[in-house]
């Protein structure tokens, strides 16, 4: 099957980053081995292309905890490190050579959410979901939720190759800067609950 130039420009940049990022990818995995054990990866479900689920792949963050006990407890030392410079996505570069997931792309997020979406907000999903995207360098977990799917949209409307570069170049400041890593009062970010959102919720997304 032919494959689409946004597609090829994805796989090819994947298998570049992937060599140059494998050694701190081991040190990372030996890390959050010693500090939280096993396991080292975090899998959870998550809403992709058209709303289709997929494993998605990244490094834990967070060590188990009781019911009940919020995202901020749970967060461990070693997991702010590297949440704040988003190390812990590095394994989604397994994803997007997969076909899960594309470099750049909306944040792919819980199943959950597929029905609150408005239609509008819904049409995030036409596209894959990225590693990195528009609302990670215009804010990221600062944003609130109607705000970061109005820029999800705006990107699935316009996405080209350039749009893509731009988005990768800002990338790298948004995470020397370590700006917008969590949501204002909460370790991660509020659950999204659509048109039940409440303005404060006790805890985050866990391991979002």
């Amino acid at each position: 099957m032919k494959l689409d130039r946004q597609r090829a420009f994805d796989l090819i940049l994947a298998l570049v980053v992937l060599p140059l990022a494998l050694p701190l990818m081991i040190l990372t995995a030996a890390l959050v081995r010693i500090s939280m054990g096993s396991p080292v990866l975090f899998r959870p479900t998550r809403a992709g292309l058209h709303g289709r689920l997929f494993t998605l792949y990244k490094f834990r963050t967070m060590r188990a905890g009781a019911r009940g006990e919020s995202d901020d407890v749970r967060l461990t030392a070693t997991g702010r490190f590297v949440r704040s410079l988003s190390i812990d996505e590095l394994p989604q570069l397994w994803n997007v050579l997969r076909g899960d997931m594309s470099m750049v792309g909306p944040r792919p997020l819980l199943p959950q959410y597929l029905g609150r979406y408005t239609a509008e907000q819904a049409r995030r999903h036409r596209v894959r979901p990225g590693i990195t995207g528009l609302a990670q360098v215009s804010g990221r977990n600062a944003l609130a939720w109607e705000d970061k799917f109005a820029l999800d949209v705006w990107y699935a409307d316009h996405r080209s190759i350039a749009l893509d570069v731009r988005i990768l170049l800002r990338t790298a400041g948004t995470v020397l800067a370590r700006a917008g890593v969590s949501a204002p009062g909460v370790a991660t970010m509020p659950e999204f609950m659509g048109d039940a959102q409440r303005s404060e919720p006790e805890q985050g997304v866990a391991e979002g």
